[in-house]
């Protein structure tokens, strides 16, 4: 993996849980780590579901290896929460490529 192909910032985050003042638990999204990223490609499609139309966008993003990053976890990226949908180990630990899903209403 080439770091001049790393161009973009991205944020990997996880789902915490935390207490807020009233003692409800509230689940919040805390920084795991911020990493360079090679941006491979990027879709968006628009579907019809029950409760209306809806957009996807799907990101390809290719980082270097990390070690225990996991489906339940979220990619930021240019302001926008991706859903981690894959993860994909590229060659022996060089890297993964996250395969991910941001969805909106149309």
């Amino acid at each position: 993996m080439r770091a001049g192909k790393l161009t973009k910032a991205i944020t990997l985050q996880r789902a915490t849980t935390n207490v807020d003042a009233n003692g409800t638990p509230v689940q919040t999204w805390a920084d795991l780590a911020s990493v360079r990223a090679e941006l491979v490609q990027s879709t968006a499609q628009e579907f019809i579901r029950g409760w209306g139309t809806s957009t996807e966008a799907a990101t390809i993003f290719r980082i270097r290896f990390l070690e225990g990053l996991t489906s339940a976890d979220r990619v930021t990226y240019a302001a926008v929460a991706y859903d981690l949908k894959e993860i994909k180990e590229l060659g022996r630990r060089e890297g993964l490529e996250l395969r991910c899903v941001a969805r909106g209403p149309a």
